[in-house]
């Protein structure tokens, strides 16, 4: 699966350099990643081009901070549809940490107050955090917090309130400020993938530079020694897992704001969710039933997933690794909990294989 025109645009003007003796020392990309083998890795290539073959599309591996495996075009940058979330709420906690909202139970309709004149008892009292667990009821019967909706328009409120009211800046602007400068994002990347009127707030980014993202996840918010964001919201934005017992929304619509838009789906989407998600991240936990999301991953796995695992970015931090790959052929996340026969858990059953036991 690796040609060697996928090794030249892989390691083009890069240097290959040793692994550090000690691999808990963390390493960060600068203005390019530092490459290694993947054996020097403790990874099995042969695994990874079976990996590799079996997504297709475009992606790479990070192991102890350095890419060690790419195929396609890691440089192009690409719609990661629902995968953007995470980062959405990534930047939520930025606009805490720097005193913009009290904390994730801020009252949205602070900022937002046409939400209180369109329900006082109900979307009036919708919290940042309602929007990230996707509990906020918005345009559906339930009350905030009574039940789970995969709800899409809800997500462009978020987006569109975060941005104009909170950070009062342009997407992409907010986006530079506190991820696309500090992590030295290499590739083109913007809030606007099809365009500024086309459901702005979808992320293009590329492969190697939403490696960067995970990097700063996996590294609980550190980055070349400065604490960028606060560990203790890494840790709230990754633990907040929503309880596997939450009741799924019945998908009675209600009203919504004059004009409001969607950032790509409906309102109830999926029903996976509780027992796994948690800030739009999605954690190996298990659901009501006891099924695990993928039941060969790890129980720390953290996920940002896209188009029902067309595009994803995976960390594991057991094992060091990030993976994350886009224009991939598998669809199947939500059939995935208990499932050991997805494309989706196999591709997790395939990363956890080429890691060496003896690293």
């Amino acid at each position: 699966m690796k040609t060697q025109a996928a090794l030249a645009l892989l390691f083009a003007g890069l240097v290959v350099v040793p692994l550090d003796a000690n691999p808990s020392e963390a390493v960060f990309p600068g203005q390019e990643w530092e490459t290694a083998a993947p054996e020097e890795a403790g990874l099995d290539e042969a695994v990874l081009e079976e990996l590799a073959e079996h997504v297709g599309g475009r992606g790479c591996v990070i192991r102890h901070g350095r890419l060690v495996y790419g195929w396609g075009d890691i440089a192009e940058p690409g719609d990661v549809a629902s995968a953007l979330k995470p980062l959405l709420s990534t930047l939520l906690f930025f606009a805490i940490q720097d005193g913009l909202l009290d904390g994730p139970e801020a009252l949205v309709s602070a900022h937002a107050p046409t939400l209180t004149e369109l329900g006082p008892e109900t979307d009036g009292h919708i919290t940042w955090k309602h929007l990230a667990q996707q509990t906020s009821g918005y345009g559906l019967e339930e009350g905030p917090g009574e039940a789970y909706s995969y709800n899409d328009y809800a997500l462009a409120l978020y987006y569109d309130a975060l941005m104009d009211a909170v950070f009062e800046a342009h997407g992409d602007e907010v986006l530079s400020r506190y991820l696309g400068e500090p992590l030295q994002f290499q590739d083109p990347y913007t809030f606007e993938a099809f365009g500024p009127d086309d459901r702005p707030g979808r992320l293009a980014i590329s492969v190697r530079d939403f490696a960067r993202f995970g990097q700063l996840i996996l590294r609980q918010g550190q980055w070349e020694g400065e604490q960028l964001l606060a560990s203790a919201y890494v840790e709230e934005m990754l633990g907040t897992i929503l309880p596997a017992e939450t009741p799924v929304t019945s998908g009675r619509e209600t009203g919504m704001l004059d004009g409001q838009r969607t950032i790509g789906g409906s309102r109830t989407i999926t029903e996976v969710g509780p027992g796994f998600y948690s800030y739009n991240w999605w954690r190996n936990g298990v659901d009501r039933d006891g099924n695990r999301l993928y039941v060969d991953g790890p129980e720390d796995l953290i996920l940002a997933g896209g188009h029902g695992g067309r595009r994803n970015l995976f960390v594991f931090p057991s094992q060091d690794l990030i993976v994350v790959w886009n224009d991939s052929h598998i669809d199947d996340h939500d059939d995935s909990p208990g499932n050991p026969d997805t494309m989706s858990n196999q591709a997790v059953r395939l990363i956890m294989a080429a890691v060496s036991n003896d690293d």
